[in-house]
């Protein structure tokens, strides 16, 4: 019996990183491994400081088609969240199709309680990374970050808003909830989870430089530690979008016309 029970773990815990390398793989480990790259081509051809990373970039020169492919591209990106979503679901018992949203904590339970915590979140967590922002280029080791490289058009504001709950809703779900709970399924402690999370959140940035890694790996263990004491999703992903859309809006909206962009 002891032994059928430990051929019973050893498959379980074989499922469970086979499923945890089948989303990262599908989301922000490839990104991880793309940044990487991206940050080792732009040091080899000029000093950093000199490098330019633009985010939301235009997919099309034809106005329509850009609006196309950007709804796409949020759209497909967010499959790898309904997967992990859907290893959850397995996880809990298959039980209602609640049950995983419930699980992480990504629901609308707690709306005003989550919203005071996102905001709170905002402010500690986005002072602090623009001071890191600055610092890294003061010495060299960031890039201009250009938040928005989209063209004025009437859809743009909405789609810059969609992108940032995008990002919010990937990055809080697997790099967070998902990769949290499926890493201690696994057998590695709690420090070692938090730890792996902040270092791969801070990976997928290093294409913007070394400041926003140190930056986003040090909100990786602020976010990690308020989902491990608190059990919610939600108020990350609120604190993320909010973010987000401050930065790329208000580029869109004041850098452009100040000639930033």
């Amino acid at each position: 019996m002891p032994d059928a029970l430990a051929v019973v773990r050893s498959a379980s815990r074989t499922r469970s990183r086979v499923q945890l390398l089948i989303v990262l793989g599908l989301s922000l480990g490839q990104s991880a491994v793309y940044s990487v790259v991206q940050l080792l081509d732009k040091a080899t051809q000029a000093p950093l400081a000199q490098g330019k990373s633009t985010l939301n970039r235009s997919l099309s020169t034809r106005e329509y088609f850009d609006f196309a492919y950007q709804l796409l591209d949020i759209v497909f990106s967010l499959v790898p969240v309904a997967l992990a979503l859907y290893f959850v679901w397995e996880a809990v018992g298959r039980g209602g199709w609640r049950a995983p949203f419930r699980r992480l904590g990504l629901d609308f339970r707690r709306p005003g309680r989550d919203a005071l915590f996102g905001a709170g979140l905002l402010l500690a967590i986005g002072i602090p990374s623009l001071g890191l922002y600055w610092a890294g280029r003061a010495i060299g080791l960031t890039t201009s970050i250009i938040p928005s490289g989209l063209d004025q058009y009437w859809w743009t504001v909405p789609v810059l808003i969609f992108s940032a709950v995008r990002h919010a809703l990937v990055e809080e779900t697997i790099v967070v909830g998902f990769m949290l709970g499926w890493l201690r399924r696994l057998g590695w402690s709690t420090t070692a989870a938090v730890a792996a999370s902040a270092i791969l959140r801070g990976s997928y940035h290093l294409y913007q430089g070394i400041g926003p890694f140190v930056g986003n790996a040090v909100m990786g263990l602020v976010f990690c530690w308020v989902y491990r004491r608190y059990g919610r999703v939600m108020p990350l992903v609120i604190a993320h979008a909010l973010l987000d859309i401050v930065a790329f809006v208000g580029f869109s909206l004041v850098g452009k016309a100040i000639g930033l962009g």
